[in-house]
């Protein structure tokens, strides 16, 4: 086996390092946007007024820092060249995201946004694969762009992780349907366009067929966000939403009817691989800048990485981040040759692992600097705060082990799923 990367890959590594130097970094900087980064000035980012929404001046600083990125042949890399893309692997797009965050925090790489200049656009790949044509020619070029955006309506106030017991209903009404229910944590809603709602319209709670996806506009009669929900990282875009009486065409229904368990599944298994190798590179920046730290840190008339209190942890720390990055490439490899169900299971290993290495080394960081680090003069505690979410969403730690759990003991199957127990 081969494991140098491409030439081709660390070539382009080289371009977006430029692109950022030439025009993210400029961007970061003029005026007063470096407040948006300033962790002691964090909520800048937050509308206190509307909710706890993010700020409408840092919302339009990522979007031209997106615009800059698309116009650079940059922002639509993973998907096909048809739609301005590079065809952009799996595997090469988890080196990216790994190689973005383990620069830290900036314009180029904001993860509590999920914004990166290499655009991680979920909602199009999921359009290119279960969209209709009608639906493509409406949505794909906006999409593409990030001009765009969907929100996920998955999760319900009393049913988090099993999505199969959905309250949410769809009854057809002649060439309509009628949804009634809640959702919760519905990301995005506050500028998204549609919103991917997922409601039972056939069999009973429990059942994994029967569950059907739905574009939905937030603006139709009868959608509502009830609050956004405040979090342990501000601001938020979560929302609590209800659906009374709201009617769609026939023609939002988005997928197969009855299969939209299909389309949950295909977006976990593409986002969390991702976000794995995000939390990855921030694992291993935070390790760097310690062992960065405690080379220059003489207290007691000698250095701190003479420690072995220190180097320990650290070395710990940096020996999980290579044995994760191996995993991490080889299911994005496996999903890259074999289909993205065909490693469902590692996909979900790579996930719990990552995150709960990010939150480690965080932690970490912020022992070896001591009050410095639990400062807001050092980003450790805003990239705990961040990742430790993600211990949480699109499946808990806890979920992610019972997945695994599912292959590994044959309850589960590893093809391509009609409707799936649990998210």
């Amino acid at each position: 086996m081969d494991f140098a990367l491409p030439e081709s890959l660390s070539d382009y590594l080289e371009e977006l390092d430029a692109f950022i130097e030439a025009e993210i970094k400029p961007l970061e900087q003029a005026d007063d946007n470096i407040r948006f980064f300033d962790h002691r000035r964090e909520d800048s980012r937050t509308d206190w007024e509307r909710g706890g929404l993010p700020n409408a001046e840092w919302e339009a600083l990522l979007g031209e820092a997106r615009r800059r990125a698309d116009a650079a042949g940059h922002f639509r890399y993973p998907f096909p060249k048809e739609f301005g893309g590079r065809d952009g692997s799996n595997l090469s797009m988890a080196i990216i995201r790994e190689h973005l965050a383990s620069k830290g925090l900036g314009l180029h790489c904001d993860l509590q946004n999920e914004h990166a200049i290499v655009g991680n656009n979920i909602g199009l790949l999921l359009m290119l694969e279960y969209g209709t044509p009608e639906q493509q020619e409406e949505w794909v070029e906006a999409l593409a762009a990030g001009t765009k955006f969907f929100a996920f309506g998955i999760t319900e106030p009393d049913h988090g992780s099993d999505a199969t017991y959905m309250e949410t209903t769809a009854v057809r009404d002649g060439d309509e349907w009628i949804i009634n229910g809640e959702k919760t944590w519905n990301t995005g809603i506050h500028a998204a366009h549609r919103d991917i709602v997922f409601a039972r319209t056939s069999g009973e709670p429990g059942d994994a067929r029967g569950i059907t996806a739905f574009l939905v506009d937030p603006q139709a009669p009868g959608f509502a966000v009830e609050e956004y929900l405040w979090t342990f990282n501000m601001p938020t875009d979560h929302a609590h939403i209800s659906l009374r009486d709201v009617r769609v065409p026939d023609s939002a229904v988005f997928g197969e009817e009855g299969a939209g368990l299909q389309v949950v599944q295909h977006f976990f298994n593409e986002n969390r691989i991702r976000q794995a190798a995000s939390s990855l590179g921030a694992a291993q920046y935070c390790v760097n800048r310690a062992v960065e730290y405690s080379n220059e840190r003489a207290p007691f008339g000698k250095k701190l990485s003479t420690n072995q209190a220190i180097q320990f942890p650290l070395v710990d720390l940096h020996t999980r981040c290579a044995m994760v990055r191996a995993l991490i490439r080889e299911t994005a490899w496996k999903m890259d040759t074999y289909g993205n169900f065909a490693a469902s299971a590692e996909v979900s290993m790579c996930n719990y692992q990552a995150n709960r290495l990010c939150c480690d080394a965080a932690d970490q960081a912020m022992q070896v600097f001591g009050g410095k680090g639990y400062s807001r003069h050092e980003p450790f505690e805003h990239i705990y705060r961040h990742h430790r979410r993600y211990r949480i969403t699109e499946g808990a730690d806890e979920i992610q082990m019972r997945r695994v759990a599912g292959y590994l003991f044959g309850f589960m199957s590893g093809k391509a799923p009609k409707g799936v127990g649990s998210a």
